[in-house]
């Protein structure tokens, strides 16, 4: 061996066995702000940007914010309007559309996380296939790289119109992120000062602990009356003082990128109807500025916050036999406690589902038997006239102190009206009334149910 060889050799073992000297142990470097972001938008899949990138155009060229970009998957299922790569071809080719589209804005700073395209509408699905705990750890991660003031999601909430559970997966994510990134003992092998930050093995990564001052929520939903009032809304029929076009033209020009998905359209075309619909955000928290409807900036000044710890998970308690709509719905309900935003169990009247004309609904209800013995718990369903119950009704047994899971099918009429329908259930036990739920229904061509 080379005496050279040996002596680099000799001194990485070293370094390993005897600590280093306290000058080499704290690094002076600060973070790199190349990667600071004003806003950091957590999405699912390459196009979801699209939805609010009139908004973006307006923060980017008029407002000069920095923007960064988190794409949970990279698109891999779906049709392709313009070729025929499908699969992991697919998610190339879109992952190269997207990251084309934000650089016409000029984001640059873009990253993907390789998450399989989940197909279906429940995001508690989407999080078992990504490996939710490995998706948070690198979402935590890009939180405290970007130290972002504000992070835009989709609406972690169960809302007809909604096409798909990976939205809302990411949407838990970036909510999980938001309560994390500001936590040293949270991932802290993230957090960890390198030993010698100039040397080539570093097992910690030297971050800092980041929290963010703001989260907002955007939606697909095909209904948008329930978001009046509930945060910013941005015209997009506005001109860009510095494009000297309206923002919902900026908005098509970045969605035509993703060829893939959306034929071309051609030259000098009308900006599509949608692209003109106001940028409208749901407030979901803010540590700075309680205004829910100011605009998303307000109240926000440069520098790091404290870190601001969530509620946190607490069982309810409650006695007796009771009902309600599980799958999802269940799991939000204590989500948005947990993580201080539960004026989301206000959002809509009521649990609401889709269902294609002539398709099947699938109701899941969890019965709670919260008593000292098995109880027999019946569930009635009261439909409105040509919706066919098919399975789920009736008796069923339920251990003492458990839960049980009871998804109820109903085959809906063919129809293709717009008005809600009403669906009530109710539980009994031993000639007692033991819940009711109510769940409003309504035809979408491509359906809309969780776990369909």
């Amino acid at each position: 061996m080379n005496r050279l060889r040996w002596l680099t050799l000799s001194g990485l073992a070293l370094g390993l066995i005897y600590p280093l000297t306290a000058q080499q142990a704290v690094s002076s470097a600060p973070p790199d702000d190349r990667y600071k972001a004003d806003i950091l938008l957590i999405v699912a899949h390459p196009d979801d940007e699209s939805v609010i990138a009139g908004y973006l155009a307006r923060a980017i060229y008029d407002e000069h914010k920095r923007i960064a970009a988190v794409f949970c998957t990279r698109g891999n299922s779906g049709n392709n309007s313009i070729g025929s790569a499908q699969a992991g071809a697919l998610g190339a080719e879109r992952e190269i559309e997207a990251r084309r589209a934000l650089e016409s804005f000029g984001v640059m700073n873009v990253w993907f996380l390789g998450g399989i395209d989940t197909y279906g509408q429940e995001p508690l699905r989407s999080l078992e296939v990504w490996n939710h705990g490995s998706h948070l750890w690198n979402v935590v991660r890009l939180v405290r790289l970007t130290r972002p003031e504000v992070i835009l999601t989709w609406l972690p909430d169960c809302v007809v119109g909604e096409n798909h559970g990976d939205h809302q997966a990411s949407a838990v994510l970036a909510t999980e992120a938001f309560d994390l990134a500001g936590d040293p003992t949270a991932f802290a092998e993230q957090v960890g000062a390198p030993r010698n930050d100039r040397g080539v093995i570093n097992l910690v990564e030297g971050l800092q602990a980041w929290q963010p001052k703001k989260i907002y929520y955007f939606t697909d939903a095909s209904h948008r009356e329930f978001l009046e009032g509930q945060g910013p809304s941005y015209s997009m029929s506005e001109i860009s003082p510095s494009r000297h076009v309206p923002y919902s033209e900026l908005r098509s020009l970045e969605r035509g990128f993703h060829m893939t998905q959306y034929a071309p359209r051609p030259a000098g075309a009308t900006p599509l109807a949608r692209a003109s619909r106001p940028a409208q955000f749901i407030f979901g928290k803010s540590l700075v500025d309680r205004n829910v409807t100011a605009d998303i900036f307000a109240g926000i000044e440069p520098g790091a916050i404290p870190f601001t710890p969530p509620a946190g998970f607490h069982a309810e308690t409650r006695d007796g036999l009771w009902m309600e709509v599980g799958s999802s719905w269940a799991f939000y309900r204590a989500f948005w406690k947990a993580h201080d935003i539960a004026h989301l169990e206000n959002l809509l009247p009521m649990p609401e589902l889709g269902v294609s004309p002539g398709g099947v609904l699938y109701v899941p209800l969890l019965l709670h038997n919260n008593t000292g013995q098995t109880a027999e718990i019946t569930v009635n369903v009261a439909a409105p006239p040509g919706w066919n119950i098919q399975a789920g009704a009736g008796q069923h047994s339920v251990p003492a102190g458990d839960a049980y899971p009871a998804e109820v099918a109903i085959a809906a009429p063919s129809s293709n009206d717009t008005d809600w329908h009403e669906i009530v259930f109710n539980a009994q036990s031993g000639g007692q009334t033991a819940g009711s739920v109510h769940v409003r229904v309504r035809f979408r061509g491509e359906g809309g149910v969780p776990g369909s």
